[in-house]
């Protein structure tokens, strides 16, 4: 019967244990105590994910949807296009969209309308989301807080909360690409509803801060206003184009910056107002650019390992 030589043995008991892995089978990570823990994961049902916590933020959700409705005159008084003297209406500047693309507003109230009572439900009680809640309220007040600044007509607050909304769904885009959603009701209330506004406040935001600088002559008067709006189509543009890498080619952000630029190019060639063969060309061309490269992250996506455009185009495996 052969034996191990005792300096072997040795050798086997001071060689170090093979490192856990960061990922197990199933997608679960290793956290710093070496615990496995797993995306869907039950709630923790602290602040905003307690009972009291849903149900303020479903309450101020509500209020948000009666403050949308005053900010567009459904309770009698000027909308905000007509505040300021239109100044953020249709034709208040190069860049604003023509009036049927505020339509979206609608479908993203209805979205968050669905999330408020959908985070009372069982499938939204995980960590991933309990991590994104406060995100969600935020971005939901501060576009609350956007429209009173605009019926008070401090147009410059509006620029300063138009910016900090995108930063905050931004920031709610990055959260999301950390980890899987757990069910599909999930990635459509919660993914989808902030990836739509995500896009749209893009092609917003752009058009608030092209106002604020119109107004205030603040354009360099080397070029034309239509060839500063033509650069700011442009901004938006590559804004889109690495929303949609870095998310894997989802369609909601691509989509509603799409129908945004898209509308501009319509408000600036409907015959009425400011026109611009030029602005509503490249306008134009810039939505089908946001949409073809929203394919292109699409297409790049399922050719990663790892599930993201991201990681094949810095060709990370």
């Amino acid at each position: 019967m052969s034996t191990v030589p005792e300096r072997s043995l040795h050798r086997l008991r001071d060689r170090p244990a093979p490192a856990e892995p960061d990922h197990d089978d199933a997608g679960h990570r290793a956290d710093r105590a070496g615990r496995w823990t797993d995306p869907s994961r039950p709630s923790h049902r602290r602040g905003l994910s307690s009972r009291v916590g849903q149900a303020g933020t479903a309450f101020v959700i509500l209020v948000s949807v009666a403050v949308a409705a005053w900010g567009a005159g459904a309770f009698g008084g000027a909308g905000v296009q007509d505040t300021m003297g239109g100044l953020l209406g249709e034709d208040g500047s190069w860049l604003a969209p023509a009036a049927p693309a505020f339509g979206i507003w609608s479908l993203i109230y209805a979205g968050l309308l669905a999330y408020a009572v959908w985070q009372f439900l069982p499938p939204a009680q995980t960590r991933r989301h309990d991590g994104l809640r406060g995100l969600v309220l935020t971005g939901v007040v501060l576009n609350s807080v956007w429209l009173v600044a605009a019926h008070l007509e401090l147009l410059w607050l509006t620029v300063v909360v138009i910016l900090a909304l995108l930063a905050v769904l931004v920031t709610t885009l990055l959260r999301l690409e950390r980890r899987r959603h757990a069910s599909w009701s999930e990635r459509i209330l919660l993914d989808g509803v902030q990836g739509v506004y995500l896009g749209w406040i893009c092609a917003a935001a752009v058009a608030n801060v092209f106002a604020w600088l119109s107004f205030h002559s603040w354009l360099p008067g080397a070029f034309l206003p239509a060839t500063w709006a033509l650069a700011g189509l442009v901004i938006a543009t590559i804004v889109g184009a690495v929303i949609s890498v870095y998310d894997g080619g989802r369609i909601g952000p691509a989509a509603a910056l799409a129908w945004g630029l898209a509308w501009i190019g319509v408000g600036r060639s409907d015959g009425t107002g400011m026109q611009s063969g030029s602005v509503a060309v490249t306008a134009i061309g810039c939505a089908g650019v946001v949409l073809l490269c929203w394919a292109l992250a699409l297409w790049l996506s399922h050719r990663s390992a790892t599930g993201e455009a991201r990681d094949v185009i810095l060709d990370r495996d």
